[in-house]
């Protein structure tokens, strides 16, 4: 049986649906079979940033058991996408995702799950349909304050968060720092994703992240996040770790999950 893995975030702009997309695209690169779910069925865009735009069988019709799975992934080169319909207005329960994708789970190694950004019933039926979750957030004092909100959600549901995946990072004195998030949140950040522009540039040319440029600071933390819940690691060339300087914290928080979560 395979793993459903949420990505939440109840604040819109942190790049949530990026992140699943980077995420499924490393996942695959260790030779993983992987589903990304768009479950953002009032606003779904995890299509458009993969250039499916109007699907005719999607999300909506396996809730509405008028399709099957069959007629509603769609195959691309390094995953599987099951796309939410963005014209139709089609009426579901969010609530079943959790069934329906358990029709699925176990053709695939991960199900990656790609929430709405609000409170509301589609983020419920998101949270129910995972196994686990990782919260999107950027270090800012408005986005944590809704990172918060999502940790509250997620917990009140006894739904295990893994991690957070700190989004949209510029190094400034400005920022929070991570230990300022981790105190404040109580859960630890596996991902630093610096602002990197070649995101922005993928997403214009319909192509995953990791994929369109693999030697970035951001695919190259995807990776590592990717290998740990893959059971494996990920460890390419670092300066830091050849001149014996002690790793950052992401990378130690990385270590301590790893060594929980498979030993």
């Amino acid at each position: 049986m395979g793993k459903s893995i949420g990505i939440l975030s109840v604040k819109g702009g942190v790049g949530k649906t990026s992140s699943v997309i980077a995420l499924g695209d490393a996942f695959s690169k260790f030779g993983k079979k992987v589903l990304l779910v768009d479950a953002n069925f009032s606003a779904p865009n995890l299509g458009v940033h993969l250039n499916i735009i109007e699907p005719k069988k999607t999300a909506h019709h396996v809730l509405n058991r008028t399709a099957s799975f069959k007629d509603a992934i769609q195959k691309m080169d390094n995953f599987d996408v099951l796309p939410s319909s963005m014209f139709e207005d089609i009426l579901i329960s969010p609530i079943e995702l959790r069934k329906k994708l358990g029709m699925v789970k176990g053709k695939y190694d991960f199900v990656i799950i790609d929430s709405s950004p609000s409170l509301s019933e589609e983020t419920i039926g998101a949270l129910i349909a995972s196994d686990e979750v990782f919260i999107v957030t950027t270090p800012d004092y408005p986005t944590l304050s809704m990172t918060l909100k999502t940790i509250k959600l997620a917990r009140k549901r006894g739904i295990p968060i893994n991690g957070l995946i700190l989004n949209k990072v510029h190094g400034r004195d400005f920022e929070l720092s991570i230990d300022n998030i981790e105190k404040t949140a109580e859960v630890p950040v596996l991902a630093v994703i610096p602002y990197d522009t070649n995101i922005l540039e993928s997403v214009s040319e319909f192509t995953p992240s990791v994929t369109f440029n693999p030697y970035s600071r951001a695919s190259n933390e995807y990776m590592k996040l990717a290998a740990i819940l893959s059971g494996k690691k990920h460890n390419p060339f670092s300066i830091r770790r050849f001149m014996g300087i002690t790793p950052k914290k992401q990378d130690i928080n990385r270590d301590i999950f790893y060594e929980s979560y498979f030993k």
